[in-house]
């Protein structure tokens, strides 16, 4: 099975969180059927500067255009991406990237079998367009704010939908969006879902027995509570409800891991609230690093306003850590017992109780640790490699090439991906 696998969301040397999610499916599908061959096209936005103060724009134009990650392949293509005109755009400079890519690839004998796509908008569009080129079959995967954000604009709306009438089959990583494009218009037979899992190796659990000399290590302190929020430090990932609710909560120590536009404030709410000595950013961490703060924490929190499926949730409790986490999307698939945590309403009060309960009625963390062994890769591995062999064998005829008109966007294109 060759797979050609394409998103715009996946780890590089500049930024190697980005999509990890993506690289650990793979990478998992690969482990455990060692017939898959994989290569990877993750196209990065072209820019002219490479200087640090460019930020994200100048780690793209650092990304190397080919390297090689757990022995995949992995071009790196440029596409133009115009800030301010807006997304509708962002589907045509894709696909005219993708095509170039794979025209070289295939000079070089390179040939594939199943187009495996990540991401609705504007991946999905532009991979549809090329698989029509190439007359190969396609997949695509919901990932969050493709299926819960952006089709609130129309013309991405119209356009989701062509690909979801038109790709083999349609993936979502929690059940929340798979109805939710089924409401869409998305045929139920031939949309699945296909859940993140937890790198049971990587994310080990810590117990209260040995999670004293760990804190030691990390240089935390052994006689307070911990307390742990991951993700991009921006408004949709809620670090700001935590700080708040910190406020209610003395003596606990809030640990931030992860970086982003909103540090700032953040570091000014605490200060306005009397708790910046409380509160420690961690800035970004390595998954084995994050795994040791896991780890050494009591609870986790993630108070997102949109997630598809939220893999720190996991990586959380294959710690041991349980979670305090807002009741959205696919949230409530991956806390559905007690030993997971507690789910709470989106606002500073619900999580500062929320904490309190956990705090005082925790599970313990083998318990914790036994719920997420269940959330494995094994299944989803098992369900993708049947899923990709039945469309391979049984290769549905080619249908016409999408008819796609140039138009304004409404607004940018949002596409933050969960840490």
């Amino acid at each position: 099975m060759k797979l050609l696998t394409i998103t715009t969301l996946y780890p590089n040397a500049e930024d190697p969180k980005h999509g990890v999610f993506i690289e650990n499916r793979l990478r998992q599908l690969r482990l455990r059927y060692p017939d898959v061959e994989a290569t990877v096209i993750a196209p990065v936005p072209w820019f002219p500067f490479r200087h640090a103060r460019f930020g994200a724009y100048g780690r793209y134009a650092a990304v190397p255009d080919m390297e090689t990650r757990y022995g995949i392949k992995v071009y790196h293509p440029r596409y133009l991406v115009i800030p301010k005109i807006g997304m509708n755009l962002t589907p045509y400079t894709l696909a005219h990237s993708l095509k170039n890519q794979v025209g070289r690839l295939q000079a070089q004998g390179e040939q594939f079998d199943l187009i495996d796509g990540h991401y609705f908008f504007p991946d999905g569009v532009a991979i549809h367009a090329l698989a029509q080129s190439l007359r190969l079959p396609f997949t695509v995967t919901a990932r969050g704010t493709d299926i819960n954000l952006i089709p609130s604009y129309p013309r991405p709306l119209q356009q989701i939908q062509h690909v979801l009438k038109h790709s083999q089959h349609n993936l979502a990583v929690c059940e929340a969006l798979r109805q939710a494009m089924i409401g869409y218009g998305a045929d139920p037979t031939r949309t699945t879902t296909a859940r993140n899992g937890v790198d049971l190796n990587v994310f080990r659990c810590v117990d209260e027995i040995a999670q004293p000399a760990l804190r030691q290590s990390l240089q935390l302190p052994t006689d307070r509570p911990v307390i742990i929020s991951v993700g991009l430090l921006v408004e949709r990932k809620g670090h700001h409800l935590v700080i708040e609710a910190l406020s209610q909560i003395p003596d606990a120590l809030l640990l931030i891991a992860g970086t982003g536009p909103d540090e700032r404030k953040l570091r000014q709410l605490a200060t306005q609230l009397g708790v910046a000595e409380r509160v420690t950013f961690l800035g970004g961490l390595s998954q084995s690093v994050l795994a040791d703060y896991f780890a050494a924490s009591d609870i986790s929190v993630l108070a997102s306003s949109r997630e598809g499926w939220a893999n720190v949730l996991l990586e959380s409790m294959a710690c041991g850590t349980p979670v305090v986490a807002t009741n959205i999307w696919g949230t409530p698939e991956v806390v559905s017992a007690p030993e997971a945590g507690v789910l709470v309403e989106r606002d500073s009060s619900s999580i500062a109780q929320g904490l309190c309960q956990l705090l005082a009625h925790r599970p313990s963390r083998q318990q914790t640790r036994q719920y997420a062994e269940q959330f494995s890769w094994d299944d989803t591995s098992d369900l993708l490699y049947h899923l990709f062999t039945q469309i391979i064998s049984g290769r549905n005829p080619p249908l016409p090439a999408p008819s796609i008109r140039h138009t304004r966007s409404e607004t940018e294109h949002d596409k933050e991906a969960s840490l």
